[in-house]
């Protein structure tokens, strides 16, 4: 397959949660390398647009994964061609330890425990913790280095900065921005500094669909447009505040799948 031929491509995707529609003919495209940003007021259906990717919501359109069509495919079998999780939740073994936790996410013979241990040397120390014990930080840590543990060839990440101290932003921020040189990233953030920081490409969402595609850079230093789409004064953009939906058709998914 030519390296030119995206990683991931969506072809007028809609989602439903519980028969109300939270996402609406979204197409967009995943290049097979750096990290492109799914951007957009909170309850658009950024989330929604990752579960919707992965079978875990009801959708219809069209989902290809290294050129092969997916959207008929059970979540299991998706995770099984390569592509890796991290949900906004943090959700850990609360009981097992941060070493269980790890070693439960191993799908392949050599997973890549020291590229882990180097990205978080933090875990290292605490293997033998119980997963419940942990800091929200610290727990985002585990969730982000599962993924990171297996060749996957696509990390959809969802909200991986949200709640954290900036200390913890910024070392969750080290380990994706090293994760991004070996696997392409779909990340979901609103933190928008780290998105610049991160991201080469961003898609935004406006009321359950693609209203902008464009270079990261370019984007963010497009004050009007930011705040348009965002509704974030792009001084205020280091706060990670963007605005939550204007009215009930943008936020039909409800804050839990922003």
């Amino acid at each position: 397959m030519s390296a030119a031929t995206p990683i991931l491509e969506v072809e007028h995707l809609s989602a439903s949660i519980a028969g109300q529609q939270v996402v609406e003919d979204v197409s967009f495209t995943v290049p097979r390398s750096g990290v492109t940003a799914l951007l957009g007021r909170n309850g658009v259906g950024k989330t929604s647009t990752l579960r919707g990717i992965l079978g875990l919501i009801q959708r219809r359109g069209i989902v290809k994964f290294a050129g092969e069509r997916i959207d008929t495919m059970q979540t299991y079998r998706i995770v099984q061609k390569g592509i890796g999780y991290v949900p906004e939740e943090r959700e850990v073994f609360s009981k097992l330890s941060v070493a269980e936790n790890l070693e439960l996410a191993e799908r392949q013979k050599n997973p890549h425990r020291e590229f882990v241990a180097r990205l978080f040397p933090d875990l290292v120390q605490r293997r033998d913790q119980q997963a419940g014990t942990l800091s929200g930080g610290q727990q985002q840590m585990v969730s982000v280095a599962r993924a990171l543990l297996n060749d996957n060839q696509l990390l959809l990440v969802d909200e991986p900065t949200k709640g954290l101290a900036p200390k913890i932003v910024n070392e969750v921020a080290d380990a994706l921005a090293a994760a991004s040189k070996t696997v392409p990233i779909l990340l979901v953030e609103q933190n928008l500094e780290v998105v610049r920081r991160l991201a080469d490409r961003v898609v935004v969402i406006v009321g359950g669909r693609v209203a902008h595609v464009g270079d990261a850079a370019a984007t963010l230093d497009d004050a009007d447009l930011v705040r348009r789409l965002l509704g974030v004064h792009v001084g205020d953009s280091a706060h990670g505040g963007i605005a939550p939906a204007r009215n009930a058709g943008e936020g039909a998914e409800g804050g839990q799948h922003a």
